[in-house]
């Protein structure tokens, strides 16, 4: 197997017809090739390699006199791995989006591997390559697959040294997309019970409409998976009434008018549980090729915060409660501070209590507690703070008790007053 990986560099042109050539720098990773004798894994050489995106379309507010045109090598070299693929049929959408990546130091991430499926084999005239492009940052990935167009070959062609194919007269092995999947989202959070759409589609090239369209969804989490959804209908049933869907998930669902008509094979999820939690991959088979989009699914709820107290009045040392309840993932951290009277900033207390053990209920969230001896040293005026800290809060949250002065017991409060009643009466009497 070939693949090509992102290497460092990639730069923007500009052609005649004022759209833009994206040109990403490479690096050819061939298995097999290596070293005898290297440690560990499979062997594999590296080579550098650029692959460019031809006719990126360009907003009228792109300043194409800063883009300088691709100039391929003035002398063909047929050691280079100098790779051309059209974007404007099928469309590819978004690639605009790679236009600036490298101005705004965003890590584009490029990977190119020899694509081969049961059925469909490679000749002198047709090759087929998997690309797959990520921009971590702008959450866009695409995944395409590349057929090499056909180049006349008389006696001076040139034939690349290691892959065997015709290039054309400049060196360049010259391509086309003809299969795109595609994702705006590569990673998202979403809150406990609520709901979400995980967004994917596909483009192709003109094809008989009668071809079927297989859609499957797939969630993998610890080591583990399982199917979530597949769909089965074809490019001449615009309003997908005979599509064939097989839920797995309760109630997850997917338009297959919209997979037809718009490519748009995007899945909702609704009233999230913590078990829904993970990697999905969407794979969009047509005929022969196939290919994926990788999203990361994370369950956010954030705690529910309170303290066993609603006043303090210290006579004795007291013990203090703060639950933190019914969140998820299970990271939480808790912390005791106080402000006293004469301060504006909380400190730390020397003495951070105890903490329970996780507690995990039925529906996956965690609850913890801290408990705190306030020893009635503590003046009155003093606010004592819970402080929580959790991925689903946006700063950590507090809540407080303040330290009240004690009341005279009401015994001795009763006491006393029926003891100056008494004299009063008496007084009087006398």
């Amino acid at each position: 197997m070939i693949e090509i990986i992102f290497f460092g560099l990639f730069i923007t042109c500009v052609n005649a017809d004022g759209a833009a050539d994206v040109v990403l720098s490479c690096a050819l990773v061939e298995e097999g090739s290596g070293l005898s004798g290297m440690e560990g894994g499979a062997l594999f050489s590296r080579t550098p390699a650029t692959l460019v995106l031809r006719d990126v379309a360009v907003g009228p507010e792109e300043p194409l006199e800063m883009l300088s045109p691709f100039v391929p090598p003035s002398v063909p070299d047929p050691e280079l791995f100098l790779f051309e693929a059209s974007v404007t049929s099928p469309d590819i959408p978004n690639t605009d989006r790679l236009l600036h990546a490298d101005c705004n130091e965003l890590e584009v991430l490029c990977e190119i591997s020899r694509y081969s499926s049961k059925g469909l084999q490679d000749s002198s005239d047709q090759t087929f390559f998997m690309v797959s492009i990520t921009v971590e940052e702008l959450d866009f990935s695409i995944s395409l697959i590349l057929e090499t167009l056909p180049v006349e070959k008389h006696q001076s062609t040139l034939m690349h040294n290691k892959l065997g194919l015709p290039l054309s007269q400049s060196g360049t092995l010259l391509t086309k997309a003809i299969f795109v999947v595609f994702s705006n989202t590569k990673s998202l959070s979403a809150p406990l019970r609520g709901n979400v759409v995980l967004d994917c589609g596909f483009k192709q090239q003109e094809v008989p409409l009668a071809h079927q369209v297989d859609v499957e969804w797939r969630l993998q989490h610890r080591g583990k998976g399982w199917k979530v959804l597949d769909l089965k209908t074809t490019l001449d049933d615009p309003e997908g009434v005979h599509a064939d869907v097989n839920v797995e998930r309760k109630d997850s669902s997917m338009n297959a008018g919209l997979v037809v008509r718009e490519g748009n094979v995007s899945l909702t999820l609704p009233a999230l549980k913590v078990s829904d939690e993970g990697t999905y991959i969407c794979t969009v088979s047509i005929g022969h090729f196939h290919a994926q989009q990788v999203i990361q699914l994370h369950i956010i709820q954030p705690p529910h915060i309170s303290l066993s107290e609603e006043k303090l009045m210290l006579k004795t040392p007291q013990t203090l409660k703060c639950f933190s309840r019914n969140y998820y993932p299970l990271d939480a951290q808790m912390e005791w501070l106080f402000v006293s009277p004469t301060a504006t900033e909380p400190e730390l207390f020397k003495d951070q209590g105890s903490l329970t053990s996780h507690r995990q209920h039925s529906d996956g969230t965690f609850s913890l507690s801290s408990h705190l001896v306030v020893p009635p040293a503590v003046p009155p005026g003093t606010k004592i703070i819970c402080r929580v800290s959790h991925v689903g809060l946006d700063a950590p949250l507090d809540v407080s008790v303040l330290v009240e002065t004690p009341k005279i017991d009401s015994y001795w409060w009763f006491l006393g007053f029926l003891i100056v009643t008494i004299l009063f009466f008496y007084q009087v009497m006398k």
